[in-house]
């Protein structure tokens, strides 16, 4: 692989960068509403939705990744129980 394919690849964002990415979009959203709440309880509102946000999407990705590897087990295990049933 040369430069330009590995730098195409993107690694996967922290946990940090996708929080502050959510931030930014719910803020530059919701700028209507900064003055009728004000602009510190807001940031705070946008905080604490953004951390929710992250670890959903994080569960989310950990659940596709196990539901990949647990598909091959579950066919290993139902072939030695079928051997088991044919020796008895």
């Amino acid at each position: 692989m040369n430069q330009q394919e590995t730098a195409a690849a993107p690694a996967k964002p922290s946990k940090k960068q996708v929080r502050k990415e959510i931030a930014e979009k719910l803020t530059g959203a919701l700028s209507d509403y900064k003055q009728e709440i004000g602009e510190k309880k807001l940031a705070t509102h946008v905080k604490s939705i953004s951390k929710l946000i992250s670890r959903d999407l994080e569960k989310s990705g950990k659940k596709q990744k196990s539901a990949k590897k647990d598909a091959p087990k579950k066919k290993a295990s139902n072939k030695k129980a079928s051997k088991k049933a044919v020796k008895k």
